[in-house]
């Protein structure tokens, strides 16, 4: 079964997310577990707890679901040892945030070199910080983003995702994200049933789908291959449409959270009907 969602608003309290998924029509949805623009927020309270599970258990939302976000401060591959530190402090807080909420997967992009180490340098603290973090936490999944390479971003080939899952200790505690976005534009042609399928028997061979925990379902502002990250709302843009309804008619992408992370967020209930419409 397909669950399409949105990456929606938590202001106000958590426990505001699923209501409004809920009232988008979403089928899966996707948040921040605290302010993404800050280091540090205070601790979740027990009554936001319990209201948040509560709202999820009323509106049917299980883990399989929901893919939360980490802070986009977070780089689990920062070469400065103070830097890597409040990374590793943080994203160790948002698995935390996770488990009390009874969440299973928390989203995160990688991790960037700054121009100071090596890529394989880089890809070792990475993975280094996803194992002191489950080494910290239980039930929660690392979920590695895919990277459209922009700058020095890593993550933007399907062999460095293999690498960090290669050096996590528990591999039943870490998985992938794919953004059609960020494919693109990393130099994975996805645009059309022949590039789909090449694609994606690469992701297999390369990663395996039993690491797939979601997907991100974003258009594209810029063209193929250039490693440019810029979202785009369905319909428009570089990439196009086939992709998505290849997407919902691939049994491989059922049973995780299908997110839109496209910019005009008022299209939402209109994209989200949109897809679940390209079921055959």
């Amino acid at each position: 079964m397909k669950y399409v969602g949105a990456h929606i608003s938590a202001s106000g309290g958590v426990e505001n997310a699923p209501l409004n998924a809920h009232e988008i029509g979403a089928g899966a949805f996707a948040f921040f577990t605290k302010n993404q623009r800050q280091w540090v927020a205070p601790p979740l309270t027990r009554k936001s707890i319990e209201a948040f599970r509560a709202n999820c258990e009323k509106l049917g939302y299980k883990p399989m679901q929901i893919l939360p976000h980490d802070s986009y401060l977070i780089n689990l591959g920062n070469p400065d040892p103070e830097g890597l530190g409040r990374s590793r402090y943080s994203f160790n807080d948002e698995m935390k945030r996770c488990e009390m909420l009874g969440l299973d997967r928390l989203n995160f992009h990688p991790g960037s070199h700054l121009g100071k180490i090596s890529e394989e340098q880089c890809l070792d603290l990475i993975a280094e910080s996803v194992n002191i973090a489950l080494s910290r936490t239980s039930g929660v999944i690392a979920v590695i983003e895919n990277t459209a390479g922009q700058g020095t971003n890593l993550g933007y080939r399907f062999g460095h995702l293999r690498y960090i899952i290669d050096r996590v200790n528990d591999k039943s505690r870490v998985g992938v994200c794919i953004d059609t976005c960020h494919a693109f534009t990393s130099g994975y042609d996805l645009s059309n049933e022949e590039g789909f399928k090449k694609v994606f028997a690469e992701f297999e061979s390369v990663v395996g789908f039993e690491y797939l925990k979601g997907m991100h379902l974003n258009g594209s502002k810029k063209a193929f291959g250039t490693r440019v990250d810029r979202h785009d709302n369905l319909h428009g843009g570089e990439l196009g449409d086939e992709v998505f309804g290849l997407i919902m008619n691939d049994n491989r992408f059922d049973d995780m959270p299908l997110i839109l992370e496209t910019p005009e967020e008022t299209l939402w209930p209109e994209e989200i009907k949109y897809l679940y419409s390209l079921q055959k």
